[in-house]
């Protein structure tokens, strides 16, 4: 039998005041089969996102973006949702499945980008702004999408701005770098732009791109608009130094989609690096190569085998969403999907 007990716990992360992980257990052949027994004994589907370990990949019902695997949720007749990612995305999950039980292998799981901003902040911006249109990333806590007139993916952003009366200010977060392509391909002067980010995302810089670019020819370029890199990303492109069809801006869900269709046999992902595990499974004939080998996401890789254990085996940790809370929030989901690209997530 696989155990662990509540001090089975990883070495913190110093860098950026991470707690420590849940630890004491390995991905063996042992632990998948129990993972699996528990999860049917739960009536429980098992959701991982792109960014997650490996092994937490490999064992679960369903890989995706977010909100692609939040509206998966509302659809299973499952009792239970593990979602094995931060807890925005729980959040979201419980908004689509209120009569669902949300669990999260580790509550303490957080998001520096969702952390950008909080629904005080976000009150005392609409209030300079009283006539503008909010539109929230969903990389967003519940109460910021509560306050939200309509959400957006990194896929279908620029297709929810484009849908909002150009003579509105729109005030768009929490990311600063999804905002400027966002600004850049809608052309609008009206949109304001909150300045947050992903650490892990704006760490993945330009003077690195054009590094590997030099030392890879030939090789495509995949963008998450989230990245620091992504206008160094269209100057190359604009400069002729990397071909324009080579290089593209792409949500998460857009990556696994472009890597079946691309002739290239070698390509860069600007993202956080477990997303390679799942382009690697879509397309293994291509060589895809980080951007930043470095570009991990601390909390992401918080949902470890030990904790996914604990979920199952103790009913840890519940997620809910206060009810009016989540009955707005929905609603601006709701909107997002009404204008006809409902996105596949971040």
């Amino acid at each position: 039998m696989i155990t662990r007990t509540e001090t089975d716990l990883g070495m913190p992360d110093p860098r950026h005041g991470i707690p420590p992980a849940y630890g004491g257990v390995e991905p063996t052949a042992e632990w998948a089969a129990e993972i699996k027994r528990l999860a049917k004994a739960r009536n429980a589907a098992i959701l991982a996102h792109n960014y997650q370990l490996p092994e937490i990949q490999d064992i679960a019902d369903h890989v995706g973006d977010s909100l692609a695997l939040s509206r998966i949720a509302a659809e299973t007749d499952a009792d239970e949702i593990i979602f094995c990612g931060v807890h925005f995305m729980a959040e979201t999950a419980k908004i689509l499945s209120p009569t669902k039980r949300v669990l999260i292998p580790d509550e303490r799981a957080g998001c520096s980008l969702a952390d950008s901003i909080t629904a005080d902040d976000l009150r005392a911006w609409k209030a300079e702004f009283p006539d503008a249109v909010v539109v929230s990333y969903v990389n967003t806590t519940a109460e910021v999408k509560g306050l939200t007139d309509i959400c957006c993916t990194s896929s279908n952003a620029v297709d929810v701005v484009a849908s909002i009366d150009p003579d509105k200010d729109v005030l768009f977060l929490p990311d600063q770098f999804l905002g400027a392509h966002v600004k850049r391909e809608t052309g609008r002067d009206n949109i304001h732009i909150w300045a947050g980010e992903c650490h892990v995302h704006a760490g993945i810089n330009g003077d690195e791109l054009t590094e590997q670019t030099e030392s890879h020819p030939g090789a495509d370029l995949f963008i998450h608009p989230e990245c620091g890199c992504a206008t160094s990303a269209l100057y190359l492109s604009g400069e002729g130094i990397v071909p324009q069809d080579r290089v593209k801006i792409l949500s998460t869900g857009g990556m696994i989609d472009a890597a079946r269709a691309t002739s290239a046999k070698q390509v860069l992902v600007a993202t956080e690096v477990g997303m390679l595990h799942q382009l690697r499974r879509a397309a293994p004939e291509i060589d895809f190569q980080p951007v930043n080998d470095r570009a991990a996401c601390p909390y992401m890789k918080m949902i470890t085998p030990a904790a996914l254990l604990r979920c199952l085996t103790e009913g840890k940790d519940e997620v809910d969403v206060a009810p009016d809370v989540a009955a707005r929030a929905r609603l601006s989901v709701e909107r997002m999907i009404a204008i006809g690209n409902p996105g596949s997530g971040e």
